[in-house]
C-alpha cells in the first residue's frame, strides 16, 4: 500500500461515526440531537450510558492507532503520526457527514499510542488525573493536549513535535464552545459518585 492509499484510508477509517451508528443501531437515538449534539464519546456517555460511553471511547481510540500502525504493517517509509493525522482529520471533518464531525480527542489519543506508546502511557496519566480532580472532561482534554505537546519535546522526533502541536490547536479550537462555559462557570462536571 502506497502512501496516499494509507493517508486516504486513514481519513475514511478516522471519518466513521462511531456515536452516531452506535445511537441509532442500539438505541434509536441521533446523538447529534441530544445534549451537547457532538458525535464523541463524552456526549455517547451522558446520552447512551456507559456502555455504549466505553464502546465508542475504545473505537474512536483504534480510529487513531490501527492507521498510525499502517506504515508498520506495510513496511512504509512515512512517519506513523503523518498517515494517524489523516485519521484525525477525519473524526473531525467526516466525508459521511458533510464534514460535521467530533472534537478528536479520542483518536488523537490514538495516533499517539500507535505513534509512542511512551508519550501516550503519560498523557493517560495526566488525563485521568486531571479529569478527576476537575471532573471536566473539556477542560481535561485541553490540558492534555498542551501536556502532550509538551512532552513531545522530550523526544528526539521533530515530526512528533509538529503534529503534537497541530493536534493540540485543533482540540482547543473544537473546544471553544467549553471554554466560554468554562469561563461562565456553566461547563457540565461529572458525578463520579453517581450510579
Amino acid at each position: 500500500m502506497n502512501i496516499a492509499m494509507m493517508l486516504i484510508a486513514a481519513y475514511l477509517i478516522g471519518s466513521i461515526p462511531t456515536g452516531l451508528i452506535i445511537g441509532k443501531i442500539f438505541y434509536d437515538i441521533d446523538i447529534r440531537q441530544h445534549g451537547s449534539g457532538n458525535l464523541g464519546a463524552t456526549n455517547t456517555f451522558r446520552i447512551l450510558g456507559k456502555n455504549a460511553g466505553i464502546f465508542v471511547t475504545i473505537f474512536d481510540v483504534l480510529k487513531g492507532t490501527i492507521p498510525a500502525l499502517f506504515p508498520l504493517f506495510f513496511h512504509a517509509h512515512v512517519h506513523p503520526i503523518l498517515i494517524g493525522l489523516a485519521a484525525v482529520i477525519g473524526h473531525v471533518y467526516p466525508i459521511y457527514l458533510k464534514f460535521k464531525g467530533g472534537k478528536a480527542v479520542a483518536t488523537s489519543a490514538g495516533v499517539i499510542l500507535g505513534t509512542n506508546p511512551i508519550l501516550f502511557l503519560i498523557i493517560a496519566v495526566i488525563f485521568f488525573t486531571l479529569l478527576f480532580s476537575t471532573r471536566m472532561v473539556s477542560l481535561t482534554s485541553m490540558l492534555t493536549s498542551i501536556a502532550n505537546f509538551i512532552g513531545s519535546l522530550f523526544f528526539d522526533d521533530t515530526i512528533l513535535m509538529g503534529i503534537s502541536f497541530l493536534i493540540m490547536v485543533v482540540i482547543i479550537i473544537r473546544h471553544k464552545s467549553n471554554i466560554e462555559r468554562i469561563l461562565n462557570g456553566t461547563e457540565s462536571k461529572i458525578n463520579f459518585k453517581k450510579q
